[in-house]
């Protein structure tokens, strides 16, 4: 990550990735807006989108014509939300980071719940476990809790709700990651595997109001299995060290 001077550096980085979203954006700007202000945090909105076939990048052009802490990227061809969010994240330049989707069913008015918590962790991710059992599908709570099952048992986690991208987390803890397909699902085990602590907090879950969902069972359940292998590996074969003193 690029560093950023202080005069320069907002206190918050909202990154969201976008794939045909144009109908959530606007209200998701105005909903990160309400939320950044009622915490008193400047901030930036950074929506990297993913080469989408709608008028997704024509209103981020005009979001961010409207209001300067927000940028736009838009990728040369489809690449996936792990590669969006991440090019998200190496353009970021706040203090803290702050990653979600950009359906609206992560709700802005679940930052302070993640904020709180930076005092005393590295990295706060959400949990939408009880939230979405009020709503969801049994074979979509079903698929969820399989692929969670799976992921702790084989990366020995203990992350309740991998596929959450609401997350809170200091700059620092993504400085070194390495990118790769698939990592948004991995980043709170990436993020402990540099050193730096992770907690997960109960959020809420809206309903998707607009647009199509673009996980499914087959998402959740295989896609990410040699992902998975690979994290599993980088975890007991990567270690950290510290320079004492140097002459």
């Amino acid at each position: 990550m690029t560093a950023v001077s202080g005069t320069d550096q907002p206190e918050l980085s909202f990154v969201v990735p976008c794939h045909n979203e144009e109908a959530n954006l606007a209200p998701l700007v105005e909903a990160i807006r309400t939320a950044a202000g009622g915490v008193k945090r400047s901030w930036e909105l950074i929506l990297t989108d993913d080469r989408s076939t709608d008028g997704t990048w024509q209103l981020i052009r005009e979001l961010a014509g409207a209001d300067a802490r927000i940028r736009g990227l838009r990728f040369a061809r489809n690449c996936g939300q792990s590669a969006a969010m991440f090019a998200g994240m190496k353009a970021a330049r706040g203090r803290h980071i702050v990653t979600l989707d950009a359906d609206l069913q992560n709700d802005p008015r679940d930052l302070p719940v993640l904020l709180n918590e930076l005092d005393r962790f590295d990295c706060v991710c959400g949990t939408r476990v009880a939230s979405r059992a009020q709503g969801d599908s049994w074979v979509r709570l079903a698929s969820s809790r399989i692929a969670n099952g799976v992921r702790n048992r084989l990366s020995g986690e203990t992350i309740s709700d991998a596929g959450c991208c609401f997350r809170a987390f200091k700059r620092e803890c993504v400085d070194n990651l390495k990118f790769f397909k698939g990592m948004h699902r991995f980043l709170p085990t990436l993020i402990k595997i540099e050193g730096f602590t992770v907690t997960e907090v109960p959020i809420s879950h809206n309903p998707r109001a607009a647009g199509a969902s673009h996980y499914g069972v087959w998402n959740r359940l295989f896609a990410s299995f040699y992902d998975l292998l690979a994290v599993r590996w980088m975890k007991k074969r990567m270690f950290q060290y510290q320079v004492e003193e140097t002459v």
